[in-house]
């Protein structure tokens, strides 16, 4: 990014600003790039909402703590803007860091938007205090389910790290797969080597590996193993939980990165402030900018429109989501409560299934929507 943030920690308050906590990933083991592109987003919105005339009068101000991936982190710097008065929470990429957060944002009343977390179960019960903007894991993995078969692949394996998350998007795939004659081979990455990845795929004839794994470790080196081995040159690689999307996995896998199919939350054409924000996010980031990324800018444009049209009190916030009606860049948000789903959910935002072009690996195809 050209202007990188401040640190956590050392913003001066404005006493009449309207504050907003944002949760974001920024350091390892979280996924920088998506937080660095989510910030952008984020940022970008508060700048225009400031520049249009904040918050009846007011300025937006965004407090910003770096959860680094750790869900303990981020409970705690919920606590945190809790206590310094924020508005409302916005933010977070990791789903299990996003469930933490959202956690005690309910048991404290504090609003919580979720820009780009997709895990079903963001809350163990039915809460009004937490809405959730990126399509929820079902949705988007059955998507991707229906990807896998159309292009003809039956014997599925998946190369999996013990989570919540991966061991959710695993039993999405299985169940929608198992009544259409798919089958889903399940290879645990705690006890094999990407080498050993491969021999367990000859042996169980698999014809997609998806990868249910860390970026860029161990991903890249299944990739790298994979591509490697002359036995499976025919198999297709996926990811849908899109390790693919950043500059870091072209950075670091070159052409063994392209065509990779993984999951993207845009539509297939942006409307006009899609294209507005999509410039000036790339002068900020100096690259294309991700779907996180939009996400991060219309987190903002919601909060701001609830805010202005019920004013900062926390629980009138939260009563607000049922009413929402904002155009964002990819849509107008509207949130529901959607069967499974246990916050208000914008149900749904497109979604893509895409992938580097081989003879162009900085542009992307777009091969299946839903």
């Amino acid at each position: 990014m050209n202007t990188p943030p401040s640190p956590p920690g050392a913003e001066q308050a404005d006493e009449s600003a309207v504050q907003i906590g944002a949760l974001v990933p920024l350091t390892r083991p979280g996924w920088v790039a998506a937080g660095q592109h989510l910030l952008a987003g984020l940022e970008l919105a508060v700048r225009d909402v400031n520049d249009a005339g904040g918050i009846v009068g007011r300025p937006l101000e965004l407090v910003v703590r770096d959860t680094a991936a750790d869900a303990q982190r981020a409970a705690a710097a919920v606590d945190e803007l809790a206590g310094m008065g924020v508005a409302a929470l916005a933010g977070e990429y990791h789903s299990v860091v996003a469930r933490a957060a959202a956690a005690r944002a309910d048991a404290l009343g504090l609003p919580f938007l979720c820009s780009s977390a997709v895990l079903d179960a963001l809350t163990e019960q039915p809460t009004e205090w937490v809405a959730r903007l990126a399509p929820a894991q079902s949705h988007g993995w059955r998507i991707y389910a229906d990807f896998l078969l159309s292009a003809g692949h039956s014997r599925i394996a998946v190369a999996a790290q013990p989570s919540v998350y991966w061991a959710s998007g695993t039993r999405i795939l299985r169940d929608y797969l198992a009544p259409r004659g798919g089958t889903v081979i399940e290879l645990d990455m705690s006890a094999l080597t990407p080498a050993a990845v491969c021999d367990e795929l000859v042996a169980n004839r698999a014809t997609a590996l998806l990868l249910l794994v860390g970026q860029p470790e161990p991903a890249v080196s299944i990739v790298k193993s994979v591509r490697g081995d002359q036995r499976l040159a025919e198999i297709m690689i996926g990811a849908p939980a899109g390790q693919p999307e950043f500059a870091e996995w072209a950075t670091l896998l070159g052409d063994d990165g392209a065509a990779i199919p993984f999951l993207r939350y845009l539509p297939e054409s942006l409307s006009p402030l899609g294209e507005r924000v999509e410039k000036a996010l790339r002068e900020r980031l100096d690259e294309a900018p991700s779907f996180v990324a939009f996400e991060g800018y219309d987190t903002i444009a919601v909060l701001a429109d609830v805010l202005r049209s019920h004013g900062v009190d926390r629980a009138r916030v939260a009563k607000a989501w049922p009413r929402v009606a904002v155009d964002g860049t990819r849509g107008q948000v509207r949130f529901s409560r959607t069967p499974g789903i246990s916050v208000w959910q914008w149900a749904w935002t497109s979604v893509q299934v895409v992938d580097r072009d081989p003879a162009e690996p900085d542009r992307y195809r777009v091969l299946h929507t839903g």
